[in-house]
């Protein structure tokens, strides 16, 4: 066995368990039979672990930002997160160390700088100008809560308002307090006699800086003069203010109230305001008040010059409108458009042509952010259609239970899937292009495709374009509408195992290259799919009814029982004879009454229309014994080229030959064993205990025990035999599983309730209901016995090789390798006719060869090297279009059905060996084949477990990549199972993690990091070193719009927008320096540091050099701005100072 260097070990592999290891390995193999040495090439350096991209919509979003010169929007979330869109392709995500949520964010406009503000009372200024976006400033507020913040446009100078009803000034250059302080009873003075609440609104007059509008909670505005200290008008109105805005000539605002009301105040006329309106609130005919209505959270009012001003505004409904969805409305002049949203709304903005607050706004869009949502409406359309929105945030839309990700597939896949879902989108969309579109795309350095395939509650599966760390949908399938639609509730099928999402989709199997599909549902259904560019219809929806019962009895009986495919498929081989195993059932209910041979759901008996994309090829449902309901499935493996399906459950195995639409094999797991049954097992008491049926498979439903979910530690209430070691081991698995179970959902407790059956958990697991249903209670009586515990061995792991089945196989053969939860992997034989019309016609032969491996914890994972140590992926038939007309020759229709490419073993030479990996939740094992002797073990963890275990290939090599209970990422060579990384990466702190975790080939993977979000990662040192070049910019230089126009009257007589120094009002010399107990400055990493960190040598200096000539330029330009104002003031002056001296230049001083 080949030495190995301890040090290059990444990460935390002490050299205590190194070399506990390595006697382990000189244990296994003693001198004098070593295995032939392979040449392995990968090294610890070639790995590297760090996040790439998140994809999808941001989880509880709380906050909304718009640049309108660069065209980036910003979300914050409520747990500190920051996601930032630019054109589609471009975005990026950063997140605020401390978790809080964000509650405001305003963008420096073309500046490349953002401010997010903290439920934890912090400010940050974030750095846009670098790919990854660093804090560059923080301040934390100590003794006073921001609830409001206002940057305006062009200006160093941040207002926040606090709860106290003070408003402080942030330089956002250095960060720091300003000494100048507008206190709330200054502010106030007598107008009101208690304190006036927070500060909710701040902004300054658009045709004068030197004024500032503020809003509080209790319905008091103040307009500030910022020079003299003073307010100049208050307005008071008896209902709280939610938002304030300007009409943009600076001489009306309109604020939004509890009550549903909407007032417009001119400023010069604080009495009372001059119009109110309540938008949604009945008209009362005797001139009363209109009823009130709900809050209105926020208004915009926005100008044009061509016609009426815009008022929109969320909120405001009024009270009678019980169950109404949530809207947007829009008023413009005397029309009032009502817009339903799907879900509440968190925020909104109008995208207007100009940044200028003092010039016609010209509104084209509102961008609207729902709790699970962004849409986008536009405004210069009639009817207001909403944008075709272009980034991937419809993940959610059903909640994902399962995903697969595939790097490296066939070049012609993408656009073939992408042809097919074209035709599924939507109409009615806005014809305009989707108008948030800044920043650049980065350069794509990667060459190979990579699909991520989602399945979901509502039993549909999404296929993703994930090329290049990009995500675009590609297509969608709904595997429900094979299924009748219970018509109402009291409709509903009483044979379901859920109660809510019967269709939700547990196992995705897919063959990339001959792009076979095989799901395998909640309800203990299995639907085979093909891909076809052409539309069919099918009269009869192919079925098969699998009876798969496992009991254990005195006498020896027919194992399994399977029903005749009801229909007959049309054009297809009648059905084989069923093999000895499993003899037909006769009805449909046992003698005594209780529900029998019933599949959960109910296949659609009417003809079937197949749009072009996957078309079901076959349905195959497990059904209830007895009065019980099916075993959900937990492992599901589809060969193309053998014309194969096969899945199992806690109760045994089903093998189903999909071309001739026959039962192959149906078996109880103990009788794969024969006679070499390691396991004392005894007879089944002759009542019928009740099985365990599953829950629903959301994140509601996190405990269903499903080891092909990787939901959690190895078996499905498995036990293993009666030893004091196993004892021990069942033991200690019960407490694990108690430990992860804490936080368990719910609602599958109530449903324990409603459900006259136990759930698929231990016993120890269940929590102590004291419920009177007597079917529930026998069932647990039932439970606790240890035969009904042996009973829980289930199929853990499937994959169909060529391989050698036997000690003795002197070539390899087609074969099914299967793996348990107890441990074990058993081979069963494949027999197959030869290709073309002989398939159809010849049944296949199924026989379990005797051959048992045994690890420890459940199997999860097996694959097959040849001699050299390459990959041997299972045998594949290329895709063809099967759908081919009726005209063309018979035996071009067969010639389709033959193996185009087979694995690479069939071509070997009989003398060379084998190695079969496989991988349990304890252990990693290399065995060395036809021999079976172990050639190489790793124990991967003794205090966790494995929850995803993957083989994929690197930089031109293999390894195995594991993802543990316990956080930790490890990746191992292979064949020697050398450890190359081992990285504590994130705990597992829900299921939904352990369900959805992923990895594939080229050093790629992914989870699900919220119900609504994909987290990719790389473990590739080289990806890791090439993904600064991957990813897209969000600043790119463009250059501010002009002002607007002040007109030569306005000039003339001071008309038009008034500036303001704020450097001389805020600086240090005129108010002071700030309370240092107020708020504390924190350095952020960003900035230079931030490039720093982003690049190093030649690379880095280059982001310094362009750092510092922006920073130089910008101030420059600054410069520049300032001396072009300073000569026009000075012209200004001359002028009226050449005009004063004409107008009094003949006059006496006595007419002066």
């Amino acid at each position: 066995m080949r030495k190995f260097n301890i040090r290059k070990v990444l990460d935390g592999l002490t050299a205590g368990s190194s070399s506990a290891s390595q006697q382990q390995q000189q244990q296994q193999h003693p001198a004098g039979n070593r295995e032939p040495e392979i040449q392995e090439t990968l090294q610890s350096e070639h790995f590297q672990l760090c996040k790439t991209v998140r994809h999808g919509f941001p989880y509880q979003p709380s906050a909304l930002a718009f640049d309108p010169v660069q065209k980036i929007l910003a979300v914050g979330t409520q747990t500190g997160a920051l996601r930032l869109f630019g054109r589609p392709g471009v975005e990026c995500y950063c997140q605020h160390d401390s978790g809080a949520a964000v509650i405001q964010l305003q963008f420096l406009i073309n500046e490349g700088a953002l401010v997010s503000a903290l439920a934890d009372d912090t400010l940050h200024l974030w750095n846009l100008r670098q790919k990854r976006p660093a804090i560059l400033h923080s301040l934390k507020f100590c003794r006073e809560r921001v609830t409001f913040c206002h940057l305006p446009f062009q200006s160093k100078w941040l207002y926040v308002g606090t709860e106290r009803g003070n408003i402080h000034i942030v330089n956002v250059e250095s960060f720091t307090l300003s000494g100048y302080v507008i206190m709330w009873n200054k502010a106030i003075e007598l107008s009101s006699k208690s304190h006036p609440g927070p500060v909710v609104h701040i902004s300054d007059n658009p045709m004068d800086e030197g004024k500032l509008l503020i809003g509080f909670e209790s319905g008091t505005v103040v307009l500030w003069d910022l020079k003299s200290k003073k307010a100049d008008y208050r307005y008071t109105y008896d209902e709280a203010i939610h938002s304030v805005a300007w009409h943009h000539e600076g001489k009306q605002f309109i604020c939004s109230h509890s009550d549903g009301t909407l007032t417009i105040w001119n400023v010069r006329s604080p009495a009372k305001p001059v119009q109110t309106i309540t938008p949604h609130g009945k008209q009362l005919k005797d001139g009363k008040k209109p009823e009130p209505c709900k809050p209105i959270l926020k208004v915009e009012f926005k100008t044009t010059r061509s016609g009426e001003p815009f008022i929109i505004l969320s909120g405001g409904l009024s009270y009678d409108t019980v169950g109404r969805r949530p809207c947007l409305t829009v008023m413009h002049g005397k029309s009032t458009a009502v817009l339903e949203m799907d879900y509440s709304i968190v925020d909104f903005l109008t995208l207007c042509e100009t940044p200028y607050p003092n010039d016609f706004q010209e509104p084209y869009a509102v961008v609207v952010l729902l709790e699970k949502d962004l849409v986008l409406i536009d405004l210069a359309q009639n009817g207001y259609p909403i944008f075709e929105n272009p980034y991937p945030l419809s993940i959610h839309e059903s909640p994902v239970t399962c995903c697969e990700y595939f790097a490296d597939c066939p070049v012609d896949l993408i656009p073939a899937l992408y042809s097919v879902g074209a035709r599924q989108k939507r109409q009615g969309y806005s014809k305009k292009e989707w108008p948030i579109n800044g920043g650049n795309w980065g350069l794509g350095a990667q060459s190979y495709s990579e699909i991520i395939i989602t399945g979901h509650a509502d039993g549909s599966v999404k296929f993703w374009d994930a090329s290049a760390i990009n995500l675009q949908v590609l297509y969608k399938l709904k595997t429900s509408k094979v299924f009748e639609k219970s018509r109402n509730k009291d409709d509903k099928p009483n044979t379901d195992i859920v109660d809510e999402d019967p269709y939700a989709i547990q196992i995705i199997s897919w063959c990339p290259e001959s792009r076979m599909l095989c799901i395998a549902g909640v309800s203990a259904h299995v639907i085979i799919y093909r891909f076809s560019k052409q539309e069919v219809i099918t009269e009869v929806i192919p079925m098969l009814e699998v009876r798969l019962l496992y009991e254990i009895s005195d006498v020896e009986s027919p194992e399994g029982d399977q029903a005749p495919p009801l229909p007959t498929p049309v054009g297809s081989a009648n059905p084989q004879p069923i093999p000895p195993q499993s003899h037909p059932s006769t009805s449909s209910s046992s003698s005594d009454g209780l529900r029998d041979n019933v599949p959960c759901l109910k296949v659609k008996n009417s003809p079937l229309k197949q749009s072009p994309g996957y078309q079901t090829e076959l349905v195959i449902q497990l059904v209830w014994v007895g009065g019980e309901p099916p075993q959900q499935i937990t492992s599901l493996a589809v060969n193309s080229s053998y014309g194969l399906v096969v899945f199992g459950n806690c109760n045994g195995i089903a093998m189903v030959d999909y071309l001739q639409k026959a039962v192959l094999l149906n078996l109880g797991t103990i009788e794969l064993y024969g006679s070499n049954d390691p396991y004392r097992r005894e007879p089944r008491s002759p009542r019928k205990s009740r099985q365990p049926s599953g829950a629903g498979l959301c994140d509601i439903s996190e405990g269903t025990v499903v080891p092909e979910d990787r939901c959690k530690s190895p078996t499905s209430g498995s036990s293993s035999p009666h030893n004091s070691d196993d004892e021990q081991k069942m033991n200690n698995f019960i407490e694990k599983v108690k430990i992860k179970s804490r936080k368990f959902s719910k609602m599958v407790a109530s449903d324990i309730a409603k459900m006259s059956r136990k759930l698929s958990l231990p016993t120890d697991l269940k929590p102590d209901l004291d419920i009177k249903d007597n079917s529930f209670s026998r069932s647990r009586s039932s439970s606790v016995t240890s035969i009904d515990k042996e009973t829980r061995e289930a199929i853990s792991a499937l994959h169909f090789c060529e391989t050698f089945t036997r000690k003795a196989d002197s070539a390899p053969s087609r074969c099914l390798w299967v793996g348990t939860t107890l441990g074990t992997v058993l081979v069963i034989a494949l027999n197959l006719p030869p290709g073309g019309e002989q398939r159809l016609l010849q049944p296949v032969i199924v026989s379990p060869s005797g051959t048992i491996l045994r690890l420890k914890g459940a199997i999860l994972r097996m694959a097959f090297l040849d001699s050299t140590g390459c990959l041997v992926p299972p045998a594949y038939e290329s895709w063809k279009e099967h759908n081919v007309p009726e005209e063309k020759d018979e035996k071009e229709k067969l010639k389709k059905r033959r193996p185009v490419s087979v694995s690479p073993s069939s071509s070997q030479e009989i003398s060379e060996n084998q190695y079969a990996v496989i991988c349990s939740e304890k252990q990693a094992k290399v065995i060395s084949l036809p021999t079976q002797n172990c050639a190489y073990k790793q124990n991967i963890t003794e205090t966790s477990f494995v929850l995803r275990g993957d083989i994929v290939s690197l930089s031109n090599s293999i390894c195995l990549a594991c993802f543990c209970a316990n956080g930790h990422i490890m990746t191992f060579s292979l064949p020697s199972l050398r450890p190359l990384l081992d990285v504590y990466y994130l705990p597992l702190t829900n299921m939904r993690i352990a369900r959805t975790f992923c990895f594939t080939n080229n050093g790629q993977a992914l989870y699900l990091v919220s119900p609504t979000e994909i987290q990719r990662l790389t473990y590739s040192q080289e990806t890791c070193e090439n993904l600064q070049e991957m990813l897209g910019e969000l600043f790119t230089p463009v250059e501010t719009p002009e002002a607007p126009n002040r007109g030569f009257f306005k000039g003339l007589f001071g008309g038009g927008a008034q500036s303001l120094d704020r450097e001389e009002l805020f600086g240090e010399s005129s108010s002071g320096k700030a309370s240092r107990s107020l708020a504390q400055h924190i350095p952020g990493p960003g900035g230079i540091e931030g490039v720093k960190g982003a690049a190093s040598g030649v690379v880095g200096e280059l982001a310094r050099a362009r750092l510092a000539l922006d920073e130089r330029g910008q101030k420059l330009s600054d410069l520049e701005e300032r001396t072009a104002a300073m000569l026009s003031s000075a012209d200004s002056f001359s002028k009226h100072a050449h005009e004063m001296m004409l107008k009094y230049k003949d006059k006496k001083w006595y007419q002066f």
